[in-house]
């Protein structure tokens, strides 16, 4: 077992990643016949993929399956050509990809975007490989193509080449732009470039609105709880934790080292911690989030288990129990007050992508978490509209305007009170040095 640690050892990340990918296969076959499968895959290729289109109840659980294995795939590859190493922001860059394969991204509406960013590294003479990480993430605009082929009024061969251009374009104006909003939420959101494709999706949708093009909301929902599924969520995750405790040589010392962490970006707890915490990080993230949608009596559909992998993924860059928590407990103490019950479809959602503003609940404690959770649930259910559905990342574009609003308050508050702690320190001093005189 040794001798197979000491082969393992930097490259477990990688492995795993790779495992998963043949999981989602195996999981695609045993789900649905090849010919169910190819139809499938079709149908998910050539229809709308705005928010919320479940693949589970669109095309089938095989088809989605196939296809959530064909992005990670293709993302993967990047990944392995560009000589990335598999640390945080890579595990998170990949399983978002792997888990919006079941509800918004395929392997023909994501590579246009791709596309783009690899045209401005190579005008800024750069490898691809340092913006991988936000044309990895960027194909969260991906429906902006599938969408444009079927609202331009032109032929079809026309709006394709439309669709593939404003794809590129898409890809070419990310990496700037996510500098500079990261600096607006600074590093409280985990989901930066869902926050600046949001900005870049409302102004798409301004520039097509006033052409007369309008995008529709879609709710394409598949509801229950199918035993199976929840099963092999459970043993997924359970094989997860116990192969990183295996790692650790059994050791937890790295596992409470995350926990220390505030988790404001950039927190690569591989780096920091190293995989086998890691892994057990992540593993736990996904045992919680599978059991709050159990509990609430939520639904095993394509995008709550692609929201489930997105918070699997973010494990490995800021998000963990401890300020993750706290933000879960705020989206549903905020069901109590508000219209929404905690299994309504957007809600579930804002409750598993609540790892995206995990960092506050990290440095600003509690109750802090509590309120973000509760504030991102009331933003979440309003901002879809401002882009017809077509920014799938909507919950990181929400998660921005969250921090953006609280992080300067909380911080004006603490320094205030370390200010007037600071005081009374010197009072107390000074009146200690007048009673010894």
């Amino acid at each position: 077992m040794e001798k197979i640690k000491v082969k393992l050892q930097g490259n477990e990340l990688k492995l795993f990643t790779i495992f998963s990918n043949i999981l989602l296969l195996i999981a695609a076959f045993v789900s649905d016949s090849p010919e169910n499968i190819i139809l499938g895959m079709k149908k998910i290729i050539v229809s709308h993929n705005a928010l919320i289109t479940d693949y589970f109840e669109m095309a089938g659980a095989g088809a989605a399956f196939f296809n959530a294995a064909l992005v990670l795939g293709i993302c993967v590859g990047l990944v392995l050509v560009q000589k990335i190493p598999f640390t945080g922001p890579t595990m998170a860059a990949l399983f978002i990809n792997a888990g919006y394969g079941l509800w918004g991204k395929n392997p023909v509406n994501i590579l246009p975007i791709l596309l783009g960013t690899y045209l401005y590294a190579k005008i800024h003479h750069a490898h691809l490989g340092r913006y991988i990480y936000t044309a990895l993430f960027g194909t969260c605009l991906s429906p902006f193509v599938t969408e444009l082929v079927y609202m331009l009024p032109y032929s079809y061969g026309v709006n394709v080449c439309i669709a593939v251009m404003v794809g590129l374009l898409i890809g070419f104006l990310l990496p700037p732009l996510s500098v500079h909003t990261a600096s607006m939420h600074m590093g409280y959101n985990l989901f930066n470039v869902g926050f600046s494709a949001g900005v870049v999706a409302f102004v798409l949708m301004c520039v097509m609105r006033s052409l007369g093009l309008e995008s529709e909301t879609f709710m394409i929902w598949r509801t229950g709880r199918p035993v199976g599924i929840g099963v092999c969520l459970y043993l997924y995750f359970m094989f997860t934790i116990l192969l990183g405790l295996w790692l650790s040589k059994g050791k937890l010392d790295g596992l409470r080292h995350i926990f220390k962490h505030p988790g404001r970006a950039v927190a690569d707890f591989v780096l920091r911690d190293g995989a086998g915490a890691t892994l057990m990080n992540m593993g736990i993230i996904g045992v919680i989030g599978t059991t709050y949608i159990i509990l609430i009596g939520g639904d095993f559909s394509g995008p709550v288990l692609g929201a489930m992998w997105t918070a699997f993924g973010f494990a490995a860059f800021g998000a963990h129990v401890k300020n993750y928590l706290p933000v879960l407990l705020g989206v549903y103490l905020f069901t109590f007050i508000s219209k929404y019950d905690a299994n309504v479809a957007g809600i579930q959602l804002a409750a598993l992508f609540g790892v995206g503003i995990a960092p506050i609940a990290g440095q600003f404690g509690w109750f802090a978490g509590i309120l973000a959770g509760m504030l991102h649930s009331v933003i979440v259910m309003c901002t879809s509209g401002m882009y017809g559905g077509l920014n799938l990342y909507n919950n990181g574009f929400s998660a921005g305007w969250v921090a953006i609003i609280m992080v300067p308050t909380l911080e004006s508050f603490m320094k205030h009170y370390e200010s007037r702690k600071h005081g009374k320190k010197e009072e107390n001093r000074e009146a200690k040095k007048d009673g010894s005189q």
